[in-house]
């Protein structure tokens, strides 16, 4: 069995020493309350187009009572928004749609590989494939202790919120 590269190396980042925390997310993201899917910040690469956040996540999250009673395990759609929520923060925080900030606008080739639960760390690496003045591509991979438990190409469009 052929064992799948990282998008981004874990030797190249620090789980404990994020690089931008919840408040440093929000000066880009405008998600707030149940729907931020992102902690902190811990590895970014401009030339590379690279990002690497995390969500600690506990038994306080909105999905927690309803998705899977007695057994609760974080519902796929919303591991695909914690990846879109990271490429958001990316391309908002180095104005790559020039002045806009990143809408959800697709998911390709998803696949998803475990389950995550409360009391896990939530690791979202992603990659941005193509950049274009109306669209963004990215690869992402989600991961709980350094297993893949979610993968898939994301796209984003512009959008002005003024």
């Amino acid at each position: 069995m052929t064992i799948k590269p990282f998008l981004v190396n874990p030797a190249l980042y620090d789980l404990d020493k994020p690089i931008t925390d919840i408040v440093g997310i929000r000066k880009y993201n405008s998600q707030r309350f149940e729907m931020e899917q992102l902690t902190a910040i811990v590895y970014e690469n401009i030339e590379e187009q690279v990002s690497v956040g995390y969500k600690d996540l506990t038994d306080k999250e909105f999905w927690v009572r309803g998705h899977m009673p007695d057994y609760p395990l974080m519902p796929g759609v919303i591991m695909c928004e914690s990846a879109a929520q990271l490429a958001s923060y990316f391309v908002t925080k180095y104005d790559l749609f020039q002045g806009a900030v990143m809408g959800f606008a697709g998911l390709e080739e998803v696949k998803f590989r475990g389950m995550v639960r409360p009391g896990d760390r939530f690791v979202v690496q992603a990659s941005l494939l193509k950049l274009r003045r109306i669209l963004v591509t990215a690869r992402f991979m989600c991961l709980v202790d350094d297993n893949i438990v979610c993968e898939g190409v994301l796209k984003g469009v512009p959008l002005r919120l003024t």
